[in-house]
């Protein structure tokens, strides 16, 4: 998908209550164009975004298939990965002039397929981050329509050493990020039941989808997406990232206007937000950015501006879980 620069500079905000700490918790670093962005997204290109006037302290970042080994077994290669991050993190570490911390925290890959012989991969990764890595992500979206991206095979979450490998974060201090589409979403709720020593972190609301055959069935889905998310809410193990609902496959159509979306626009689709807030409670929710992909439609600012606006008639202590301390807690950010 393309990030158009120029389309975006049509609609910028000033900041709402810059003064707010946030961490973002979700974000991509590529060096080439794909499937989600048609550009690269490097360090250079999140600092402008961070730039927006917001108080970002510090960032998650969270696998996308860059920066792999080119050799080596086949295993490991995800494990280069964490390396180019952890170098991109000590760089910003060591600019006395920026006191953000870019990529604080970093959430690899790894094939749970593997089971207990993932343990090579984990102890990889944590060698190569000691300091910083604090999960994995092996996405399991899945759906039965050739309109929807498909990478992985069905069933996965239900998969015996799937689960095995899972099971395994527990004993590294490890999380698992969760990125499904809403149709799984009971699958995850299964899962977290089955491994209830694994802290999950739910992507993207589920990634309720409007494209291809969902298309005209928003209030539907909408119906069974908070039921789901309620029944998952009863994991006291599972964390949800507010996010990722401007993407292409969410089918709000931002990126086919003449002109962005304002935040008062985003706004709108608070239900989403507001009913995980409700179910899950601030103190196991978190704002995501999850940039650059969320950027073919609207702009780092007026994002961020539209989860304050969400959220304004909240208390500051509730306020402060949303956008920094359940991050913080989560990844394990604190300094001390």
């Amino acid at each position: 998908m393309p990030i158009n620069e120029e389309w975006l500079e049509q609609v910028v905000e000033e900041a709402i209550e810059p003064e707010l700490p946030i961490i973002d918790p979700h974000h991509h670093l590529w060096n080439t164009g794909n499937s989600y962005v048609d550009k690269p997204y490097m360090a250079e290109e999140l600092t402008l975004d961070l730039d927006s006037g917001h108080n970002i302290l510090a960032t998650v970042f969270v696998e996308c298939s860059a920066f792999y080994r080119d050799s080596g077994p086949q295993h490991l290669r995800p494990v280069g990965e964490t390396e180019f991050v952890n170098r991109v993190a000590n760089e910003s570490a060591e600019n006395v002039s920026d006191a953000r911390q870019l990529c604080a925290g970093i959430v690899g890959h790894a094939d749970l397929t593997l089971g207990k012989e993932v343990d090579e991969v984990l102890e990889a990764h944590l060698e190569v981050a000691p300091d910083r890595m604090r999960g994995i992500r092996h996405s399991v979206p899945w759906d039965p329509s050739p309109d929807i991206r498909v990478n992985r095979e069905p069933g996965l979450l239900a998969n015996a050493k799937f689960r095995e490998g899972a099971r395994r974060l527990a004993a590294y201090n490890l999380s698992f990020e969760a990125w499904l589409y809403h149709p799984q979403i009971p699958e995850l709720t299964a899962f977290a039941r089955a491994c209830p020593e694994v802290t999950i972190v739910f992507d993207h609301f589920g990634g309720p989808l409007g494209i291809g055959p969902y298309i005209g069935k928003r209030s539907e889905i909408y119906q069974q997406w908070k039921d789901d998310v309620t029944e998952l809410s009863a994991c006291p193990n599972v964390f949800a990232k507010l996010g990722g609902l401007n993407m292409a496959i969410n089918g709000f159509g931002w990126h086919k206007r003449i002109v962005p979306p304002s935040s008062n626009e985003l706004a709108a689709n608070n239900h989403y937000y507001l009913h995980t807030i409700d179910q899950f409670g601030p103190e196991r929710c978190m704002f995501e950015s999850n940039f650059p992909v969320d950027k073919v439609s609207c702009s780092y600012g007026v994002l961020w501006n539209s989860f304050k606006k969400m959220v304004s008639h909240l208390s500051r202590t509730q306020k402060a879980a949303l956008f920094h301390d359940t991050a913080e807690k989560v990844y394990r950010l604190r300094g001390d």
